[in-house]
């Protein structure tokens, strides 16, 4: 990934130092997640080998989230027209697909384990789970001191991870004191199940991105409403709202507007919806205006449900 550096020139150092900080992240996680694979084959317990899989997917993350934060800080092109700031949503959903698998199989084997546990070897569990909380402390106190979105992100998943450690802590100390081998397919259940719920949550916002939905926070209904308070503004119809990433949204509408207006106040109409927008956090804004009457002079122009009536 090194030939990505020459893109950052023009980002300034603190952009780099997010990088760096993703980079031991995901190193750190990476590294420890092939020797948790070993260990929980050697120790014999699903619960460890359910946190590597959340250490894997959260490593993937990392990985994906800084590599295509270098992607995404591109501009527009001739190939991708409104820049490269969907690639980020790529990464989620790549990352959601692995999870899935990974889980599958996860419970595919912890199930059965449920109804006949096999035993488990405490001492090495509870070790392992001192070195996961160190570990993803470590890389959690790191991350803490950035303040991207990425990073933020990043860090909630470590502190997750340093809970998930924690709990695998707790089930291996009960192990080591009580023979009580159901406790470990337990864990990886509820672990399994942890992930899955935000595998789900994580998907569903992606696709709803991916597929042109109106941005979660917005209302359709509230942008016609301040768009219709405007004095100039008859009524809008033909509205279209998306979202890029889920950060930067983007609009397009016909307005109908009153009698002829030279361009000068066309201008300037444009302008005041530009600014409404503006607070709606709407950076991409088209306008098309038209007089009253011809509205639907366009054979493309489809009539508009909403406010019919």
């Amino acid at each position: 990934m090194a030939h990505d550096h020459h893109h950052q020139g023009g980002h300034g150092h603190h952009h780099h130092h997010g990088g760096d900080n993703l980079k031991v992240a995901f190193f750190l996680n990476l590294g420890f997640t092939v020797i948790e694979v070993f260990g929980g084959l050697w120790i014999n317990s699903m619960a460890i080998l359910s946190d590597a899989l959340h250490d894997f997917g959260d490593s993937l993350s990392l990985g994906l989230a800084w590599y295509f934060a270098h992607l995404s800080s591109k501009g527009s092109d001739q190939y991708f027209s409104y820049g490269y700031k969907r690639f980020s949503l790529l990464g989620a959903v790549i990352n959601s697909v692995v999870l899935l698998i990974g889980s599958g199989i996860v419970l595919w084997v912890s199930v059965p384990r449920l109804l006949n546990p096999e035993p488990v070897h405490a001492p090495g569990m509870i070790g392992f789970a001192i070195l996961g909380v160190l570990v993803n402390g470590f890389a959690a106190l790191r991350l803490n001191k950035g303040d991207s979105l990425n990073e933020r992100v990043a860090m909630l998943h470590l502190m997750e991870d340093v809970l998930g450690w924690a709990a695998v802590l707790v089930g291996g100390i009960l192990l080591y004191f009580f023979d009580w081998p159901i406790i470990d397919p337990l864990l990886s259940v509820l672990i399994t199940g942890f992930i899955l719920y935000n595998v789900v949550r994580n998907l569903r916002q992606g696709l709803q991105i991916l597929l042109q939905g109106t941005p979660a926070n917005i209302s359709l209904q509230e942008v016609r409403r301040r768009l219709e308070l405007l004095p100039e503004v008859r009524s809008v119809h033909d509205l279209h709202l998306w979202t890029l990433d889920g950060i930067s949204h983007v609009l397009t509408m016909h307005a109908v507007v009153e009698g002829n207006l030279d361009l000068e106040e066309a201008h300037e109409v444009k302008q005041r919806i530009r600014d409404t927008m503006q607070d709606a956090q709407i950076d991409h804004v088209t306008v098309e205006l038209e007089m009253p009457g011809q509205e639907c002079s366009q054979e493309h122009c489809t009539p508009d449900l909403s406010n019919s009536g």
